[in-house]
């Protein structure tokens, strides 16, 4: 598991976060973020299959992905 970076707004210990998992069988990531709750996001994304959950995480997040990929 490779650290990317975490939300610079968020408090510390409550920061939504990226990682890079470096599997050998494929590549995928991880984000920590907060727990979808909205009703009308819920409504628009539908049915969320078994084994699998949504979270929200901050735009400035993703720049690390980003940052990721221009390393490559």
């Amino acid at each position: 598991m490779r650290f990317l970076g975490k939300d610079p707004d968020s408090a510390e210990g409550d920061s939504p976060t990226l990682y890079a998992t470096d599997r050998a069988d494929r590549k995928t990531y991880i984000a920590q973020g907060w727990v979808v709750t909205d009703l009308r996001a819920l409504v628009e994304i539908g049915p969320i299959p078994e084994g699998e959950t949504i979270i929200e995480i901050p735009e400035d997040v993703l720049k690390f992905y980003q940052r990721n990929q221009e390393e490559r």
